[in-house]
């Protein structure tokens, strides 16, 4: 069920830290060991000191899926292996499960140690599964607690947030970067003071040197920074994580330059971030691009048909590297597994961009992740759906060939040599939270969902779309699915475009939605929204549905035109001699100048965000008709790439070499 739509309490307006609950599960089917178990745990608990509130509960085998599923406190599970080989076997077949839906909840092992060391010790098999081993017969309840505890700690500590907050507050006098010095610069400003008092105090003396040894290196860690990184890979299952304060822009390049560095061969999806493009560019990287799928009636660009990748893998055995983006801006993800698996056999590794998606690991509704379907490399921007700072994103890696020295230094080319500590301790804040209440967040943010789309649906003028609806015909068969997070409205039915309704909501109620097509507006609910945010978005949505008017055209989904093939490497192009042609003049006339011409840069109409044309790809008639298309009228749509002199666009082309004169330009005789 989703959530009510109930005027939230305002009684009380004092923001109050709630006391921590953590719930432990001890699952068997054991009833005498389950009541002696827990009643004796539950009575340590209270003699000791219990920082987290964990409290101890029995919950029979059959019950487990249903509490995994409901009980959003659930921090940790022990499970009875009772005495035999096929209890064991039962008892690993509950972590995997377990696993698969709750894999940030501790779990240990409860078993008989006789029988563990009739079988030359705990297997592979355990020790893979369980985080400790508990021996049925012994009953140190006081160990057990504070093993438990201690497991959860690790799992809850931000070593270099912590490191922060306490070096700030040790009150240290700076005599050294930034210049601001902790905000005194500004403090006592009749000029800027107010940006100080504005900002707040912990926004400036947060603000940090890499002269502050105690904080770690970016580039080189080996303490609390390299103790976060290694939390946060534990966190999104990979073998290493890195932390970027440059955003997901940066990580792609980091990336590229890792496995084509100094050139080679990339197979990638046309629509894929600019970023991609960029690190094409900087790296004499030759391209082979995927055309992305459109949904015509909702101007919607989405994933690249399965085939396609297959045959671009099969037509291309010396590519280095497939990049591809799951899930989109509009929510629409691959089904992974076999795509990677098929790049794999063909000795490719691969590049998942998941700007998107930092959050799909934290609940069952939303696997599996890349890294789950075995990607080599995941980018993820922690900022966009969790709760880091904006730019504060992170490198996940599980490639076997990983070399680590290597990365370094390419990631030290990209990185800023003066970090901001804020961000780098908001990603280790956000990783904890998502740990330790990500499931539960998420299970509220999808009853919002659910709560949002049938409220719209209610308004009978707006209508939130569905998998089914978003998924354009090519891809009927490749098991793409949506995530639930991002929400698609169609306001066609309200006679107004995207735009308008954008304006509308921004205007009159004060809501800021996240983009736009012609006929489509679409939000997020993240670990931000809130039942009010809810409340104020769907009385705006029925109060403009009383605002209907007679349809008028509103726009066309415009199909990009074809791509055309390369000339140049995209980085000869970029870095030749150019010079800069006129896109409007007298149209015909442009036309003429440009086709056949090389493009030098990236053009790329916003929306959708693909780019028509890259360094080194030839103009073509229908390109320049499009690009002029896209800029008539009033509603002119923006381009990037565009050079623009006294306000006539022009295009940098490669400039062609002068033909030489015949006869070395002499008149016959």
């Amino acid at each position: 069920m989703g959530v009510e739509l109930t005027m939230p309490d305002l009684g009380n307006l004092c923001e109050q830290r709630q006391p921590l609950e953590c719930r432990v599960a001890l699952v068997s089917n054991d009833r005498d060991l389950s009541s002696i178990w827990v009643s004796a745990l539950n009575a340590t608990a209270a003699q000791h000191e219990n920082p987290f509130g964990l409290r101890f509960e029995s919950v029979a085998t059959s019950a487990l899926e249903k509490c995994l599923r409901e009980e959003d406190r659930l921090q940790a599970l022990i499970i009875d292996a009772g005495c035999s080989p096929e209890e064991l076997k039962d008892a690993e077949q509950l972590a995997d499960r377990m696993h698969d839906l709750r894999a940030q909840l501790n779990v240990f092992l409860v078993a008989q140690d006789s029988f563990l060391n009739d079988q030359g010790g705990a297997p592979a098999s355990v020790r893979k599964r369980f985080d400790e081993l508990f021996d049925r017969r012994e009953c140190n309840f006081n160990h057990m607690f504070r093993l438990v505890q201690a497991f959860i700690a690790r799992r809850a500590s931000t070593p270099f947030a912590d490191t922060l907050k306490d070096y700030v507050f040790s009150a240290r006098d700076a005599w050294h970067t930034p210049g601001h010095s902790g905000g005194d610069s500004l403090r006592n400003s009749p000029w800027v003071g107010d940006f100080y008092r504005f900002m707040g105090e912990h926004v400036f003396n947060t603000d940090l040197s890499v002269s502050v040894q105690v904080l770690d290196s970016l580039l080189e860690p080996h303490s609390v920074i390299q103790e976060a990184q290694d939390l946060a890979a534990q966190a999104f299952g990979a073998e290493q994580t890195f932390f970027l304060t440059n955003g997901t822009s940066t990580a792609n390049k980091v990336v590229i330059q890792q496995i084509l560095g100094g050139g080679g061969k990339i197979i990638v999806d046309q629509a894929c971030h600019k970023s991609v493009h960029h690190a094409i560019v900087m790296n004499r990287v030759e391209p082979v691009y995927l055309k992305s799928t459109l949904h015509p009636q909702f101007g919607i660009y989405g994933p690249v048909c399965r085939s396609d990748i297959e045959k671009a893998l099969d037509e291309h055995p010396d590519a280095g590297l497939l990049v591809i983006t799951s899930c989109t801006y509009d929510g629409l993800r691959y089904d992974l597994k076999p795509i990677i698996e098929y790049a794999h056999e063909r000795g490719v590794k691969v590049l998942i961009d998941e700007a998107w998606y930092a959050h799909g690991y934290f609940h069952t509704e939303l696997r599996p992740t890349a890294l789950e379907c075995g990607a080599d490399y995941v980018t993820q921007s922690t900022h966009k759906m969790l709760s880091a700072f904006s730019q504060a994103s992170m490198i996940h890696v599980q490639d076997p060939d990983f070399d680590e020295f290597r990365f370094r230094e390419n990631l030290n080319m990209y990185a800023s040599t003066s970090p901001q500590y804020s961000m780098i301790a908001s990603l280790d804040v956000a990783r904890k939270q998502m740990v330790m209440e990500g499931y539960g967040r998420l299970r509220h943010c999808l009853q919002m969902v659910e709560t949002l789309r049938r409220e719209v649906d209610a308004t009978g003028v707006f209508r939130a779309l569905t998998r089914e609806d978003l998924i354009p015909a090519p891809l009927v068969n490749d098991n793409i699915r949506l995530d639930p997070t991002k929400v698609t409205i169609d306001v066609s039915g309200s006679g107004y475009s995207g735009k308008e309704i954008q304006v509308k909501l921004f205007d009159q109620f004060g809501i800021q939605v996240e983009k736009t097509t012609y006929n489509t507006v679409s939000v997020l609910v993240t670990l931000g929204s809130t039942e009010s945010k809810l409340l104020r978005l769907v009385h705006a949505l029925k109060q403009l549905a009383k605002q209907t008017r007679k349809r008028t055209h509103v726009g066309t989904a415009r199909q990009l035109p074809e791509f055309t093939h390369l000339n140049r490497l995209p980085a000869d192009a970029y870095f030749a001699e150019t010079e800069e042609l006129p896109l409007m003049d007298n149209g015909v006339a442009a036309e003429k100048k440009l086709v056949g011409r090389t493009c030098a840069d990236e053009i790329v109409p916003y929306p959708p965000g693909i780019p028509v044309l890259v360094p080194g790809q030839e103009i073509s008639a229908q390109i320049v008709q499009f690009l002029q298309q896209l800029l008539q009228g009033q509603n002119a749509t923006e381009i990037h790439g565009l050079i623009f002199r006294s306000d006539e666009p022009m295009i940098r082309v490669v400039s062609e070499p002068k033909k030489a004169p015949v006869n070395g330009g002499k008149k016959e005789a």
